[in-house]
């Protein structure tokens, strides 16, 4: 019989010979996802003995997936975004920490324009201080979330053209709490808005992006556990920012933003794109490894 201690030093060993950096980390998430204790939890029980034979058998499984390759996001279904718990399974894109810069653009922008219009409304008491927010390929919904959870004054439109990717974004607003200030929708960014959708003060997007032919040399973790759909960006990478630019800027209102992730050197011609439907004042936002990784424009 092991302890806790016991089983969770083995895992590690295990990881770290299979090259896994954050072996201790994932490790400990793992074995608590199984028995259903915290990372503190886990750390108080480390010498107390596991008896049940079936959370033996799953941590061992979660284990092995992980061995082959399968992220430990998917193994205990779900991941942290600017610190919401969001769940996640392999129909939706595991959030990445260079994805909070967007959130975080957005909710900076939210909270600036929600001000103004509050100092004018003491004047007017005409203006309304709700803004409306629309998150483009929302997939697991994090941003659009994370957003609605920062700025109590807004409404966020959820769009992604998968199904399957909706009913994980649904769950999530469930889970975050946030099904009142937020709703999901079916829509193709590569088609017209659907219609009577309305306007929006920002539209966030974090679009497939990756070349087609660079699909092959991703990380095996990435190419063969998550949706492709979501992260294959056509030929040269920018097919969802030309569509974006083009079919949906119309939906923002008077000094509205758009706001865009984008990959590694493709800033300069995502501003082009941005700038050609309209868009001015375009900023450039570097994520923690100095990677030009959002732009955020200004409607015309």
């Amino acid at each position: 019989m092991k302890t806790y201690n016991d089983i969770y030093l083995d895992i590690r060993k295990r990881f770290r010979a299979a090259g896994i950096a954050a072996s201790e980390l994932e490790a400990r998430l793992i074995i608590g996802h199984a028995v259903g204790k915290t990372k503190e939890e886990l750390l108080a029980s480390g010498r107390l003995f596991m008896t049940e034979a079936a959370k033996l058998k799953e941590i061992e499984a979660g284990a092995e997936r992980r061995l082959k390759g399968e992220p430990v996001a998917y193994i205990v279904g779900s991941w942290e975004f600017y610190g919401l718990p969001v769940i996640v399974n392999n129909n939706v894109l595991i959030p990445r920490v260079d994805t909070e810069l967007l959130a975080k653009e957005a909710i900076r922008l939210l909270k600036e324009r929600i001000s103004g219009r509050g100092a004018a409304s003491a004047k007017t008491e005409k203006t309304a201080k709700t803004a409306r927010v629309l998150d483009l390929c929302t997939g697991s919904g994090c941003v659009g979330l994370a957003i609605a959870a920062n700025v109590p004054d807004c409404r966020v439109t959820l769009a992604d053209v998968s199904p399957e990717a909706l009913a994980v974004c649904r769950m999530n607003m469930l889970a975050c709490k946030l099904s009142r200030r937020t709703t999901a929708i079916e829509a193709d960014i590569l088609s017209p808005p659907p219609s009577l959708l309305g306007s929006f003060d920002i539209i966030v997007c974090n679009p497939p992006y990756i070349k087609s032919a660079d699909l092959e040399i991703l990380d095996a973790s990435v190419r063969d556990y998550e949706p492709l759909q979501a992260l294959d960006g056509g030929e040269d990478g920018l097919k969802y920012f030309k569509a974006a630019a083009l079919l949906w800027t119309p939906l923002l209102n008077k000094k509205g933003n758009l706001l865009f992730e984008c990959g590694e050197g493709q800033a300069s011609d995502v501003g082009e794109i941005m700038s050609g439907n309209g868009l001015r004042k375009i900023s450039v936002h570097k994520d923690t490894l100095g990677i030009e990784r959002v732009l955020v424009g200004t409607i015309k």
